[in-house]
């Protein structure tokens, strides 16, 4: 500022151009820090509120969870803000609730720490966002036999438990999933064909449909994925035959380049795509490497085939999300174990195709990525 002005005979003097633009700009910067700080408090309560809001949700309308249920939540330290936004909730209802923060996992399907699978059996409710899927593991599968009803949620992050995919109506899309039964039923032959050039055949056991991932798991031994919004199965071993491209995504990633596995008899037996294949190729070569020799094929079974009904899921990079979208179908290569298959693998990935058709022995359900039925 320019020279403090002294005050003659009790008045105030003008103050000089200097002392009138330092004033402005003192007014304007703390004008503008109170903004910025106003706006990032707004966006701190939004984000809370849009998590709870989505907690809320899982507890009362996937999980209605009850007075005095045991239940427990497993994170990582990629969802604590989502672990603790569920432990809220669920206070709201039980105060038997348990939350764990456990080491991040290195892939899909590996098993949590010892003590987190022991307290899992102990649960009736067991909530579980963590980076890695833990649903293809045998601490899951002991827990369903206890009695758990389970809810999985790989991959989420705080911008997907608030948005797209987890803002359906479950209870609709439940209806959705149901309304597929008829076309499903004994029909064993299953082709996928696309314009980017899948051509794969395989067979299923039509009684062995999975038609819960709906979003609403309320009884004993349920178990969910959330977002939830899809139908699948277990391709039967040693059938699949082709060729299969995939162009959405795979695992965590959004593709650029195609993937392209060829398959016979169940088994991957060439995997193509540049980069990304490369790193498939290495990544299950590594899981393999620690199986008994005559195990090691196993990690390239095709271990599920499924096709998503949730109209709300985008396509953006996360599986749990994408094989959900309306209209894309997927296969997922490794360990088939929870559902009743032999390959016991400790890995599990899937990948998504955007626009299949797919027909059930001659009754075609999908055509470029439009279903045909109306559900």
């Amino acid at each position: 500022m320019g020279k403090p002005s002294e005050v003659k005979d009790g008045k105030k003097p003008k103050l000089d151009d200097d002392d009138l633009v330092d004033v402005i700009d003192s007014v304007i910067n703390n004008s503008s820090e109170q903004n910025v700080d106003t706006k990032l408090i707004d966006k701190d309560q939004d984000s809370e509120q849009l998590l709870a809001t989505s907690a809320k949700m899982v507890v009362e309308t996937c999980m209605d969870i009850r007075r005095g249920e045991n239940v427990l939540i497993v994170c990582d330290p990629t969802t604590g803000e989502i672990g603790q936004a569920l432990h809220e909730a669920v206070t709201e209802r039980s105060e038997r609730v348990l939350l764990i923060v456990m080491p991040k996992g290195r892939h899909h399907g590996e098993e949590p720490p010892t003590p987190v699978a022991s307290l899992m059996r102990q649960q009736q409710v067991i909530l579980a966002p963590t980076r890695y899927s833990l649903t293809h593991t045998r601490a899951i599968r002991q827990a369903l036999r206890e009695g758990a009803r389970v809810a999985t949620m790989p991959g989420m992050t705080e911008e997907m438990f608030t948005h797209g995919g987890m803002s359906a109506n479950f209870n609709e899309i439940k209806r959705k999933i149901s309304n597929l039964g008829p076309y499903l039923r004994r029909r064993r032959i299953i082709n996928v064909k696309s314009e980017k050039g899948t051509d794969i055949t395989f067979e299923v056991n039509w009684r062995e449909w999975k038609l819960d991932d709906n979003g609403i798991c309320n009884r004993p031994r349920m178990l969910t994925n959330l977002p939830a919004g899809k139908a699948f199965i277990m391709p039967r071993e040693g059938t699949m035959n082709g060729k299969v491209i995939i162009d959405g995504s795979w695992d965590a990633t959004l593709l650029d380049e195609e993937i392209e596995l060829e398959i016979e008899n169940g088994i991957v037996i060439d995997v193509k795509g540049g980069t990304t294949a490369a790193n498939i190729r290495q990544e299950f070569g590594e899981v393999a490497r620690k199986l008994r020799t005559k195990d090691r094929e196993n990690v390239w079974t095709v271990a599920e085939f499924g096709f998503g009904v949730n109209e709300q899921a985008r396509l953006g990079g996360n599986v749990l999300e994408d094989e959900k979208r309306l209209g894309t179908c997927y296969f997922a290569i490794g360990d088939n174990t929870a559902l009743g298959g032999n390959s016991s693998v400790g890995i599990h990935i899937p990948g998504v195709l955007k626009s299949p058709s797919v027909w059930l022995d001659d009754t075609q359900i999908l055509d470029g990525g439009k279903f045909i039925l109306e559900l």
